[in-house]
């Protein structure tokens, strides 16, 4: 019996949808076309550090085709890792994120853009980044003790800048007061780290806490800036010589966040597996670690498991809730 054309064009339709619906792309013809890296901020900061050369590493190497960046700043994150979120689950639109960002949306903000958790899935682990404590040369300090002596002798005196309100750096500079007894040091938020570290450059701000990177380690060496401390667990490569604020007495300011690539939830098993299986090929080229180290950038092993990605989540929100709660602060 021969088909009528309505049965015909009935049938073919439902089969051009299933092709096209997005959780029923076959990894076996991934990838087919670009795929996108969106990135959370400006170009120029961290993320661009980390996720340029990565797009360029993974292009090159045919195992995703071509990768272009895009930058979506906003919402201090949350604005990039929602557009992903609600991307369709094909492997074409992928998160370089971080804790840090899942934090945010888990215990700053009351009506979150997603839930992070649930919206995104970690693919691959790329980087970890710590901050700096860092003054302008004309604050008598020349360490992290001296700094906070100074601080409470001269109560209202200092204030410091961070890239803004409930970032991973504010928690920082809460935590640095938290954990001294500082009781007298605002905090001032900028639009984002650029205009914080001018500033202090300039003088208009005596102390920040930025992310720390190769630019803030050059401002410090060329004595434009005083890098007092690090907040990461342990000195980094390219300068040893700056102590952690462990080291320099301060035993609970320890803050980093450890930088991945997210896919949106319900993305093919396979598909997932082919970005880490990419990403683990760019963390394999000496040149690119190299690029992150000279960047103060601190590249992790990229078998992390989702399991071990959770736990950490657990244990970041669990340390971070009793101080947020105790400044009060929210994003919304």
């Amino acid at each position: 019996m021969k088909p009528d054309r309505r049965g015909f064009l009935t049938l073919a339709a439902g089969a051009a949808g299933l092709a096209a619906a997005p959780g029923l792309v076959r990894a076996d013809t991934y990838p087919s076309r670009p795929v996108r890296l969106v990135l959370p901020f400006p170009p120029g900061g961290v993320f661009d550090i980390v996720g340029r050369p990565w797009a360029d590493k993974v292009s090159k190497s045919g195992m995703l085709g071509t990768v272009f960046v895009e930058n979506l700043p906003g919402a201090g994150g949350s604005l990039a890792a929602a557009a992903v979120a609600h991307a369709s689950p094909d492997g074409y639109s992928v998160f370089l994120g971080s804790t840090a960002l899942h934090l945010i949306d888990m215990i700053l903000r009351e009506h979150p853009l997603l839930d992070p958790m649930k919206d995104l899935q970690m693919a691959s682990m790329v980087a970890t980044t710590g901050f700096a404590i860092v003054v302008n040369p004309a604050v008598p300090a020349k360490n992290l003790k001296e700094l906070i002596d100074y601080i409470k002798a001269n109560p209202g005196k200092l204030s410091y800048g961070t890239p803004g309100a409930g970032t991973m750096n504010h928690l920082s500079g809460e935590m640095l007061k938290s954990q001294t007894g500082i009781t007298d040091l605002p905090h001032v938020p900028y639009r984002g780290a650029g205009p914080a570290i001018a500033d202090a450059i300039g003088g208009q701000i005596p102390m920040i806490v930025p992310a720390m990177t190769n630019q803030v380690l050059e401002f410090h060496r060329t004595g434009k800036l005083r890098l007092l401390a690090v907040t990461n667990p342990t000195r980094i490569t390219i300068a040893p010589e700056i102590p952690t604020a462990i080291e320099a007495g301060v035993p609970g300011l320890y803050a980093e966040q450890v930088m991945g690539l997210f896919a949106p939830a319900g993305t093919p098993k396979d598909v997932v597996a082919k970005i880490g299986a990419a990403n683990r090929t760019a963390m394999a080229d000496k040149t690119y670690e190299k690029s992150l180290v000279e960047a103060a950038v601190i590249p992790v092993n990229p078998d992390w498991t989702p399991e071990k990605f959770n736990q950490f989540m657990t244990e970041e929100v669990a340390r971070w809730t009793p101080l947020v709660k105790a400044i009060g602060v929210k994003l919304d």
